[in-house]
């Protein structure tokens, strides 16, 4: 039943990697291996659970609605203007700056997809003007696309407080040091690269049909709006307690009041807009996780995570190495961070203390893993827009992005486990 077990996840993970539908692919397979071992209606009320999970899906669906307003209100356009602006001064460190513009705005707009769009569009033709490389400036932004484990918004970070029994908050600020340290590294190793490989600013020689985004005038209050609600979750978290305890969807829905008040849109658009967010984050998000809950529950039923506990068991060295390695490589080969996350969390961290960890350290390690992983993923939607911005294959910005992402995974893990 185990190796059976076993197959099967393989086989998932290979429909994964060729794109086929995720949540389609988590599902039969839970479902299958469930119906092998007699245990099929468990599966299915596992699938059924994560719909009335509360917690997570007001935070999910919330995060999803003020990203929505924000870009309705062009706010989050405001907010990548100024920091644009700012990059534009900075041309002998334009690429690591680049970098970590990205990794900061990721932490507001928690979507690898839509922050390599948004500040792509107007960060790579500022490179490319700056003649940086093509395939450089591509390679910077896209390896700041991992910013969002620090956000309160990422689905991980909700569904570990809540295995812990803790805040959202709390986990952040418990992974935020060994994450930064693990970007300082993917900075360090981008720029030497981008220094032995000469490509940085004035390097590139070759014809280039750069058109910057059209000028905006910036108005500074607008830009301040997507990162209000990160504002008020940290001076209202335990650690900090400048005001009194402020929920994610309470700060998610603050935020989506002061842009619409601030710019002064339709309140009725923006209400469209809202939940239509929320409706997208219930089926992209929450969808995922019902099926990935499905998934998890047929690995169960079958014992292949009660075998993978036994083995863990037996070595706390091979728990490290299964959490940092097995998000990180499935992120790389099928492009999806949250699908690479999702499953480790949900089978195996629950029992993190049996292997010497907290859940915090063992979970938090899993989702950095799988969101640095994708960073360096050629399939990932981040690179694919990224590469099309800046005119070169993907495989371009998946080479350069190797060697930063996997020595930060190896020091992240050193530091948090």
């Amino acid at each position: 039943m185990i190796w059976l077990g076993l197959l099967i996840v393989v086989v998932t993970f290979w429909f994964i990697i060729k794109n086929y539908e995720t949540r389609m692919v988590l599902f039969l397979s839970g479902v299958l291996m469930a119906t092998i071992s007699g245990e099929l209606i468990p599966a299915i009320n596992a699938f059924i659970k994560q719909f009335n999970n509360v917690g997570l899906v007001n935070t999910i669906c919330t995060v999803l609605g003020f990203s929505y307003v924000m870009s309705y209100t062009k706010c989050a356009d405001h907010l990548i203007a100024v920091v644009t602006g700012v990059l534009k001064h900075c041309r002998f460190v334009i690429v690591p700056a680049a970098m970590i513009v990205t990794f900061c705005l990721n932490i507001a707009l928690p979507s690898a997809a839509g922050v390599s769009a948004a500040v792509g569009t107007l960060l790579i033709p500022l490179l490319l003007a700056m003649r940086v490389t093509p395939a450089m400036a591509g390679s910077a932004v896209f390896l700041g696309t991992w910013g969002s484990v620090l956000s309160p918004g990422l689905m991980f970070n909700p569904m570990i407080a809540e295995m812990a029994q803790t805040d959202v908050m709390s986990v952040i600020i418990s992974i935020a040091p060994s994450v930064m340290v693990g970007m300082l590294v993917a900075v360090g190793m981008l720029t030497l690269i981008c220094f032995v490989l000469k490509e940085g600013a004035g390097s590139y020689q070759g014809e280039l049909n750069v058109q910057l985004p059209e000028g905006l005038k910036v108005n500074y209050l607008y830009a301040m709006v997507p990162v209000l609600p990160l504002v008020l979750l940290v001076i209202s978290s335990e650690q900090v307690a400048w005001i009194p305890y402020v929920s994610v969807p309470q700060a998610m829905i603050c935020g989506t009041v002061v842009g619409l008040v601030l710019t002064r849109k339709s309140p009725g658009e923006g209400s469209k807009k809202f939940f239509r967010g929320a409706g997208d984050g219930f089926c992209d998000v929450v969808g995922l996780m019902a099926a990935a809950a499905t998934f998890c529950a047929g690995m169960q039923s079958i014992g292949l995570t009660d075998a993978m506990i036994d083995m863990m068991k037996e070595s706390k060295s091979i728990a490290q190495v299964a959490a940092a390695a097995g998000p990180f490589t499935m992120a790389m080969v099928s492009g999806s961070g949250n699908a690479a996350g999702v499953a480790f969390i949900g089978s195996v961290v629950p029992h993190a203390e049996e292997f010497g960890y907290t859940i915090i350290e063992l979970g938090g390690m899993a989702e950095i893993a799988g969101a640095i992983g994708r960073s360096m993923s050629p399939v990932a939607a981040g690179a694919v827009i990224c590469a099309k911005l800046a005119g070169v294959n993907p495989m371009e910005l998946a080479k350069r992005n190797a060697l930063p992402t996997i020595l930060a995974t190896i020091v992240m893990a050193w530091l948090l486990l």
